[in-house]
């Protein structure tokens, strides 16, 4: 169980004034929307009334009141000398059936609709995603955050390969490691970057996902605690649940606005940090078994970790016993060219999970781990219940890809950097409302909206032309109802047309209050 500090809790609360509504009111409706954003996890134990009132100055009265208010909602349940902890109310005033708390466990979530009467589905609600659910001919698909291949290069690869795959029919085919030149190959690039790495240290998998499940496998048992960060990626959330674990979530710190500062920086635009501080307190309280991150432009938010948290994170880890698994499978999206070191040269214990999927192709299903020889083994091991090795043609042109990475690096980020300015120029000019986190990397920008509505857009997204993924997809227990991610990866002129029919179904919605209330299930979508 997770809990927050009286200083937390203030610092999460921002500058909150009371305004035409008693003080108690607006403190209770702040906290209200923090749990439904998912800034404060379910679950979590608030400070005691005395402390908050000290931390935020206000009498001890006023904080009592909000707790009751919050309680009445449905947001707080507290027992006899235990503290109160957060939640998601089961009914409303009206009877409807929404998600109850505490969330953080598979199968635990429920269809249903917020105090304030906006749709909040969780993930049980809102469907895994399905492969193969692409969006149907004539609709911009906007769930999917990857690019098209680097089609000459790709060619390039498969003929060499095809060249040097008659030298390998002999053999049985098979190889739990993967191929030793493709693993030659990832290790040179994790080496150059700093961190030393033999071929024995990486196995090879069948994308970034395969790889997350075989680290799950091998290191988890049922109803084992995982952390993550919250938002996360979906398929990530989806694979621990698949594997009988326990999601614990730990928000991001508020957004930091940015003032305007060029052409790429127009608009209603905010960066977020990560929580150190509530990082370290779940790993210290809840001790879990494994952690999952991504440092390297965070999916969806595009943030970067610097390398004095990257230090902190590490050694928090290593204090709880808790198995680090880093995923970099956006890090050579570097937009603005920041350097970080990576997180596994602080220390030998970190897992690595690395792809071609977004720097290549998605079609290409390479990926792979890194890691110590002995995890690396361990890793081996468990695979052979998933699977016996990948496609040895694939690994072959992979190797010839790994090693000439930094070939279409430049031209892809050139144009990468281009999209996010079209893109934030256009929801900047189009919806000024919504707020925009500022993606330094990566290949999509986390939009937080005016209202509850996230689920609500989803659904009538094809109505204008456009597939969405719901911003609680990203989350657990109903959260970010309040964001949507919007991929920057279309050509400009699609970029324009899909804000624009974004604008148009946000139009109807505010013109039609009800129908909010009225949308409470979006589609099930596969997301990338």
């Amino acid at each position: 169980m997770s809990s927050l500090t009286a200083s937390a809790l203030a610092r999460l609360l921002g500058r909150w004034n009371p305004g035409a509504s008693p003080a108690y009111r607006e403190l209770a409706d702040v906290v209200r929307l923090l749990v439904l954003d998912g800034r404060v996890a379910l679950d979590t134990a608030l400070p005691s009334e005395r402390a908050l009132s000290v931390a935020l100055g206000v009498s001890r009265t006023t904080v009592t009141a909000a707790y009751g208010r919050l309680r009445e909602q449905g947001f707080l349940s507290s027992g006899q000398g235990s503290r109160s902890r957060t939640r998601i109310p089961r009914t409303t005033a009206a009877g409807t059936t929404v998600l109850r708390g505490p969330l953080i466990g598979p199968g635990t979530s429920r269809q249903g609709k917020a105090a304030a009467g906006a749709a909040m589905p969780g993930p049980g609600a809102l469907g895994l995603a399905a492969p193969g659910l692409a969006a149907p001919e004539g609709l911009i698909d906007l769930a999917y955050s990857s690019l098209p291949a680097s089609g000459e290069l790709v060619h390039r690869a498969f003929a060499a390969a095809l060249t040097e795959l008659p030298a390998l029919l002999p053999g049985f085919g098979y190889d739990a490691m993967g191929l030793l030149p493709l693993r030659e190959a990832v290790a040179a690039r994790y080496t150059a970057a700093g961190v030393p790495t033999t071929a024995d240290q990486v196995l090879v998998t069948s994308g970034a996902q395969h790889a997350l499940n075989i680290i799950l496998r091998a290191l988890t048992s049922r109803q084992d605690k995982v952390l993550v960060e919250h938002p996360s990626y979906p398929n990530a959330l989806d694979a621990i649940r698949a594997a009988g674990c326990r999601a614990v979530p730990v928000a991001f710190a508020p957004p930091h606005v940015l003032p305007p500062a060029g052409s790429s920086r127009t608009g209603n635009l905010a960066t977020v940090a990560w929580d150190m501080q509530g990082l370290k307190a779940a790993l210290v309280q809840q001790r879990p078994r494994m952690a999952y991150v991504v440092p390297d432009f965070h999916n969806p938010t595009g943030q970067l970790m610097p390398d004095s948290q990257r230090r902190q994170l590490v050694k928090a880890a290593a204090a709880a016993g808790t198995t680090l698994v880093v995923d970099e499978t956006l890090r050579e999206l570097n937009l603005d060219g920041a350097h970080t070191t990576p997180v596994a040269a602080f220390s030998p214990a970190v897992v690595t999970i690395g792809t071609l999927s977004k720097s290549h192709w998605g079609g290409l299903r390479t990926g792979w781990i890194r890691a110590s020889e002995d995890m690396i083994q361990r890793f081996a091991s468990a695979r052979t219940s998933l699977d016996l090795g990948g496609p040895v043609m694939e690994q072959l042109a992979s190797a010839h890809l790994v090693r000439g990475l930094d070939e279409p690096l430049p031209a892809r980020l050139a144009g990468l950097r281009e999209k996010r300015a079209v893109l934030l120029e256009l929801l900047a000019g189009h919806l000024p409302a919504w707020e925009t986190l500022y993606p330094s990397g990566g290949l999509s920008a986390w939009c937080r909206l005016p209202g509850p509505t996230s689920t609500a857009l989803t659904v009538i997204a094809p109505d204008f032309g456009i597939r969405l993924a719901a911003g609680p997809r990203f989350g657990i227990g109903g959260a970010f109802e309040r964001y949507l991610r919007v991929p920057f990866t279309l050509p400009p002129e699609k970029l324009e047309t899909a804000v624009l029919a974004l604008r148009a179904a946000q139009n109807r919605l505010d013109a039609a209050p009800q129908l909010r209330r009225s949308l409470k299930k979006a589609p099930d979508v596969a997301i990338a």
